[in-house]
């Protein structure tokens, strides 16, 4: 397997100011209805890991300036962050919304989203979105480029820019270059269905260090840069690369939560009134256990097939209607998409069907809800829930498998994990599914809910202890050590 990177790193491995290049921004600044300017900040496991970090350190955050204001509160393209107490700069590329079609929607969503979950079927390489693609990762390395101080690292996050460390590396030959990739990375006889798979790896191998989260995307990518550039050595045990006379490390660095934050959350929640908020007054009777599931609305998560294991599993045991519900906290994404409309559209489908096939006057056997969810809420959502349910067909990590234990503060709580998750790698204590075997996740919802409490209690502590070992703290230490 590719090299795992060791987690006794010190902070003193992270530069004391860096260049942070991603799609999404930390921050963003709208219009309300009244036209006044207000501040958003982003969530999510990037955000979270990466702000502390540039706030301690300094430099600058180069992203899309997807705020309808966020120019105008700029000078050059550049904002001070956080607007509360500003520390580091954030470096706004505007993007026209043609080049957000092709560059965002199109190549990083229709091509390398469904090429990396392995799901090629969904691929549609339109040449239009390949042209916007290169173009926009030239608008980033140009960024780049006027904000990096001389001996400044880089480092450039996920899908979205796989082509800007070259570009960049042109400009700068001397430069310090990091990659990290979020979601999976697919094996050779996948990746070779891109039509463009040799640019995509030369783009990348201009970095110093690739990270992924786990040490088998690591050598994935390997054996795809082995497979397609025979001039290249690689060497798989130790994760070199040698192509064109640089050379570049890739590296398993799994990216996990800030545990006492999620800790601290759920201690805070007032679970009774969540409760009672999500369900509603007329099925809020403490009695009925949850289940739960929390995902964006993405076709590489599994609802549907998690949606009719319940329907399976309350057709089997009859008693167990009425004696829990399942909550599916679901959040729009991409719906510039015709596949995540039509995918919503039947997760929909599917929720009615069960709730008509189950449900009685008092008791509703799925809750569906978008409503947005602060992280304090989620958090004692989390802390409510006796099952956490996490089933992706595919996943780089999946932080809500990281969140939901750590959430589990009252010492109870089952998480039911896909074994195609990333997070199935490093957690410890789950029960773990293949997310296609509809019966099985039946089962397992079935144990989780009916585990005696040493088991139960057994399984929740080494999930506690396996994301306690990864905590987000380290991950960006322990990518920068991997330059050493």
């Amino acid at each position: 397997m590719g090299p795992e990177l060791s987690a006794d790193v010190r902070d003193g491995a992270v530069p004391d100011s860096l260049v942070v290049v991603s799609n999404r921004e930390p921050y963003s600044h709208e219009r309300d209805d009244e036209g006044e300017i207000r501040v958003q900040s982003a969530a999510g496991g990037l955000t979270s890991a990466l702000d502390p970090v540039m706030q301690s350190r300094g430099g600058t955050w180069v992203a899309w300036a997807s705020g309808d204001a966020d120019m105008a509160v700029a000078e050059d393209g550049i904002v001070g962050v956080p607007p509360s107490d500003p520390v580091y700069d954030l470096k706004r590329v505007p993007l026209s919304e043609a080049a957000v079609q092709g560059y965002y929607y199109g190549y990083a969503n229709q091509v390398l989203w469904p090429l990396c979950h392995e799901d090629t079927g969904r691929m549609w390489a339109e040449p239009a979105y390949w042209e916007q693609y290169r173009a926009v990762n030239e608008q980033f390395a140009e960024a780049v480029d006027t904000v990096a101080d001389a001996g400044q690292p880089v480092w450039f996050q996920d899908y979205h820019l796989a082509l800007a460390p070259r570009l960049v590396r042109e400009r700068r030959p001397d430069a310090t270059l990091l990659q990290f990739w979020h979601i999976p990375w697919p094996a050779p006889s996948v990746f070779s269905h891109c039509p463009h798979s040799d640019a995509l790896l030369d783009g990348l191998l201009a970095c110093d260090v690739i990270g992924f989260h786990t040490a088998a995307y690591a050598e994935q990518f390997l054996r795809c840069v082995d497979s397609a550039f025979p001039a290249a050595t690689v060497d798989i045990d130790t994760g070199g690369v040698t192509y064109n006379g640089s050379e570049t490390r890739a590296v398993a660095n799994p990216l996990g939560v800030d545990v006492e934050a999620v800790r601290d959350r759920a201690r805070a929640a007032d679970v009774a009134a969540i409760r009672d908020a999500v369900l509603g007054d007329s099925r809020s009777n403490p009695s009925i256990r949850l289940a739960l599931g929390v995902e964006r609305l993405d076709y590489s998560k599994g609802i549907p097939e998690r949606i009719e294991a319940l329907a399976h599993l309350w057709e089997r045991r009859p008693d167990l209607r009425g004696a829990f519900t399942y909550v599916q906290k679901a959040s729009r994404t991409r719906e510039g998409i015709a596949a995540y409309r039509r995918y919503r559209s039947d997760v929909l489908d599917a929720v009615e069907r069960v709730n008509d096939r189950f449900g009685t006057d008092d008791w509703q056997p799925i809750v569906y809800t978008e409503a947005q969810l602060d992280n304090e809420t989620l958090a004692g959502l989390y802390r409510a829930a006796a099952v956490a349910v996490v089933t992706p067909h595919r996943d780089g990590m999946n932080l809500v498998a990281h969140e939901y234990p750590t959430a589990c503060v009252d010492g109870d709580g089952a998480l039911v994990l896909s074994d195609l998750a990333g997070a199935a790698t490093h957690l410890d204590g789950a029960l773990t599914v293949n997310p296609h075997d509809i019966a099985g996740i039946a089962d397992a919802v079935e144990a989780a809910l009916e585990l005696d409490a040493a088991d139960a209690r057994d399984r929740l502590e080494r999930l506690q202890d396996s994301v306690a070992a990864l905590d987000s703290s380290a991950w960006v230490a322990r990518q920068f050590s991997a330059l050493k």
